[in-house]
C-alpha cells in the first residue's frame, strides 16, 4: 500500500504518482475529476486509456458562479453503480491543487462511500515562485498522461 496521508474525514491524502499504481493494481479504482467543464476543456484532463479506462467528470462546483453542486453525491453514485463500482471501491478526487477535492471526498465519504481520496497536488499542483501552475507539483509536473482538447 503507497503512503497515504489519513485524514478525519476521508480515506486520506496520495501522491499521484501513488494513484497512478493504484488505478493500475485495482481495475475497479475511478479517478473523478471535480474541475469546472472550462477547465476540462482548456486546461487538460488526466488520461488514464493506459490503464484501460477513463476519467469521470462531475463539477464539484459549477463555472461561473462555482455554487456546489448539490447533487454531486448522487450524480456520482449513480455514474459509479453503472461502472460497477459500489461503496467500499477506492475513489480518488482531483481538482486544480486538492481543496475541491478534498470536499468532494468529504462528500463521498459522508455519504458511506469507506475509500474516497484526495489526490494531493491536483492536476495542475500549486503555484511556483512565478505564480504559474504545473511544475511544482501535481499531476502535470509529475509527468503522468494527460490531454488537451
Amino acid at each position: 500500500m503507497p503512503p497515504i496521508t489519513p485524514r478525519p474525514d476521508y480515506a486520506g491524502d496520495v501522491e499521484c504518482s501513488d494513484v497512478w499504481n493504484m488505478l493500475k493494481a485495482e481495475p475497479r479504482a475511478q479517478l473523478i475529476d471535480v474541475r469546472t467543464r472550462p477547465e476540462w476543456t482548456f486546461v487538460g484532463l488526466p488520461e488514464i486509456s493506459a490503464l484501460g479506462r477513463s476519467v469521470f467528470c462531475a463539477e464539484w462546483q459549477s463555472y461561473p458562479d462555482m455554487a456546489i453542486d448539490r447533487d454531486f453525491v448522487t450524480s456520482v453514485a449513480g455514474q459509479l453503480a453503472q461502472a460497477g463500482a459500489d461503496k467500499n471501491t477506492a475513489l480518488f478526487f482531483i481538482c486544480r491543487s486538492g481543496a475541491r477535492s478534498a470536499s468532494a471526498a468529504r462528500a463521498m465519504t459522508a455519504a458511506g462511500f469507506t475509500r474516497a481520496y484526495n489526490v494531493a497536488g491536483g492536476f495542475e499542483g500549486d503555484m511556483d515562485d512565478e505564480r504559474h501552475r504545473g511544475k511544482r507539483n501535481g499531476w502535470k509536473a509529475t509527468g503522468l498522461p494527460w490531454r488537451q482538447s
